[in-house]
């Protein structure tokens, strides 16, 4: 794999030449097609995934069958390391909204990982963090706003999270 594709993302940015190729030797490329799903809530955490091109909508099946978006994720967004949340199975469905480009690597490989790149679980840890941070104030927003006003908060974090800059607005 190309070291060029990730050597811009901030989670690679501070690794060497040798320990990003280290890291690459051991990852997979996978391409995912719209609707595809990358995993199955559920199913044993066997990889931890980097999104390197397009977007993946991630939903959960509650207990009594609803499904419900967890989150977006978006180029350069690491996800599936059910490992560093003491998982051995993923938690959600990510599921392609665009044609995707996926970088895969084994679980196996994520204490290593951890342990030779500080780097890698400084942004593992912060990730984390934005996610709980993010679920706070969506249960904030659940239980003090109207509706409408839950609306306009998913639109702005949307237009934050992923909108385009173009002549005639976002």
């Amino acid at each position: 794999m190309d070291p060029s594709l990730v050597r811009t993302l901030p989670l690679f940015s501070k690794l060497s030449a040798a320990e990003l190729d280290m890291l690459l030797e051991q990852a997979t490329l996978r391409r995912f097609a719209i609707g595809e799903a990358v995993f199955e809530q559920g199913a044993a955490a066997t990889q931890f995934f980097l999104l390197l091109h397009g977007r993946l909508k991630v939903t959960q099946v509650t207990a009594d069958g609803q499904q419900i978006i967890v989150r977006m994720v978006h180029p350069g967004d690491i996800f599936g390391f059910a490992k560093a949340l003491q998982r051995d199975d993923y938690p959600g469905t990510p599921t392609a909204s665009a044609e995707s480009v996926v970088i895969c690597w084994p679980t196996q490989v994520w204490d290593l990982f951890i342990e030779k790149n500080p780097h890698l679980a400084v942004n593992a840890m912060q990730t984390i963090g934005q996610r709980l941070q993010e679920a706070h104030t969506r249960i904030r927003e659940m239980a003090t706003e109207e509706v409408e006003r839950r609306v306009a908060h998913a639109v702005l974090r949307l237009i934050i999270q992923a909108g385009k800059t173009e002549s005639a607005g976002i």
